[in-house]
C-alpha cells in the first residue's frame, strides 16, 4: 500500500547507517527471522530453538501457535524483541482443513461460512492462554478453496485472537452435524507472510554453519531481516539527525523535529525513523499528518517504545 507523503523540509541524514548495511553480527543481535514453525514444538520452544542456534541472550515471538499448527512465526532477536508487542494485535491468515462429521450439500456449507463472516462471538477453548469469556472477533475474509465430501479446505483472514479450531466447531453447530479442525497452517502474521523469506530451523542452522565455518554470510543475511521489515503496516515519519538524541532518551516528538511523514490519522501508531531509515521509536500520533504538515509547533507523536540506543 502506497501512502501519501508530506515533505516539510528535505534533508540528507548523516547519523547511523542504512538498515541493509548493518553487519551480520549486528543483524544477529537486532533482526527478525520469519520461521516456518514445524509440527510438535510450541511457539515458545520454537523461539527458544532460534535463540540456541544463534547463541543469543533472548528471542521473542508474537502470537502463540498450537504445537500441531505449522507456518509463519516471526521471531525477533536480541534487542529487536521489543517489536513483538506491536504484532500481537495484527491480523492473521490461515489455511485450514476442516472435517465435517456427515456429508451435506456445498450450498449449505457456503451458507454456514457466510453466517460466520464479519463480527462473530467466540468463547475461547478450555485450554487457552486467555480468560475464558465470550468475546467478539472479526472474520475479515473467507475463501473456500476446495470441498471434497466431508473435507473443506479454506483460507481465513481474521482478527488476532480468533480461534480457528473453535471456528470449525461453530460451523459444525450451524450445519447441525458437527465439525472439527483437521489441519491448520498460518500463512501470515501481521507484516510477515510465507513470501517474506520464510525459513525453517534447519535452514537457519545451515546458514549459521556457512557463516561461522566457511565465512559465507549470504544465506544467514537472507534468513535474518532488519527490524524495519516489521514496519510495513505502520505509518512512518522521518526525523532530523538533531532530533534523535532527545527521542533516544524517551522525549516525545515535536513538529519541528520532523523532516517528512506519511499520511496518518490522529491516534494511529507511527514508526519514527532516521533519515537513513533506521527505527528510532514507535508512538501514538497526537494529531493527524495533515495537521502536522500545516503547523510549525506542538507535540506530534507520543513515544511509547524507544528502539535506538541512548545518544549522548
Amino acid at each position: 500500500m502506497t501512502r501519501q507523503l508530506f515533505i516539510k523540509k528535505e534533508e540528507t541524514g548523516l547519523f547511523g547507517k542504512f538498515p541493509e548495511q548493518r553487519t551480520t553480527e549486528e543483524l544477529i543481535q537486532y533482526g527478525i527471522v520469519n520461521i516456518d514453525k514445524p509440527k510438535g514444538p510450541t511457539s515458545h520452544q520454537t523461539s527458544d530453538y532460534v535463540k540456541k542456534i544463534l547463541n543469543i541472550a533472548k528471542a521473542g515471538h508474537s502470537g502463540t501457535l498450537d504445537p500441531q499448527v505449522t507456518g509463519v512465526q516471526p521471531v525477533a532477536l536480541g534487542k529487536a524483541t521489543r517489536i513483538t508487542q506491536f504484532f500481537l494485535t495484527a491480523p492473521k491468515e490461515y489455511i485450514c482443513l476442516m472435517h465435517l462429521h456427515k456429508e451435506i450439500s456445498e450450498e449449505n456449507i457456503r451458507a454456514a461460512f457466510d453466517k460466520l463472516t464479519g463480527k462473530i462471538r467466540q468463547l475461547p477453548p478450555i485450554k487457552s492462554a486467555v480468560k475464558r469469556v465470550e468475546r467478539t472477533r472479526e472474520i475479515y475474509e473467507i475463501n473456500i478453496l476446495e470441498i471434497e465430501k466431508q473435507d473443506v479446505l479454506f483460507r481465513i483472514k481474521c482478527q488476532a485472537g480468533t480461534y480457528v479450531r473453535k471456528y470449525c466447531h461453530q460451523i459444525g453447530e450451524i450445519l447441525g452435524l458437527g465439525a472439527h479442525m483437521a489441519e491448520l497452517r498460518r500463512t501470515q502474521a501481521g507484516p510477515f507472510s510465507e513470501k517474506d523469506n520464510l525459513v525453517t530451523l534447519n535452514d537457519l542452522q545451515d546458514a549459521l554453519h556457512y557463516y561461522k565455518d566457511e565465512g559465507n554470510d549470504k544465506y544467514l543475511r537472507y534468513c535474518i531481516q532488519p527490524i524495519e521489515n516489521a514496519l510495513k503496516d505502520l505509518s512512518k515519519c522521518w526525523i532530523f539527525d538533531t532530533t534523535i538524541t532527545s527521542l533516544s532518551h524517551g522525549r516525545d516528538l515535536a513538529i519541528p523535529g520532523i523532516s517528512k511523514l506519511e499520511n496518518f490519522k490522529k491516534g494511529e501508531m507511527v514508526a519514527i525513523l532516521t533519515l537513513k531509515g533506521e527505527l528510532v521509536a514507535i508512538g501514538e500520533a497526537l494529531m493527524s499528518a495533515v495537521e502536522i504538515n500545516t503547523q510549525q509547533k506542538g507535540l506530534a507523536v507520543k513515544v511509547n517504545k524507544v528502539f535506538i540506543e541512548a545518544q549522548q
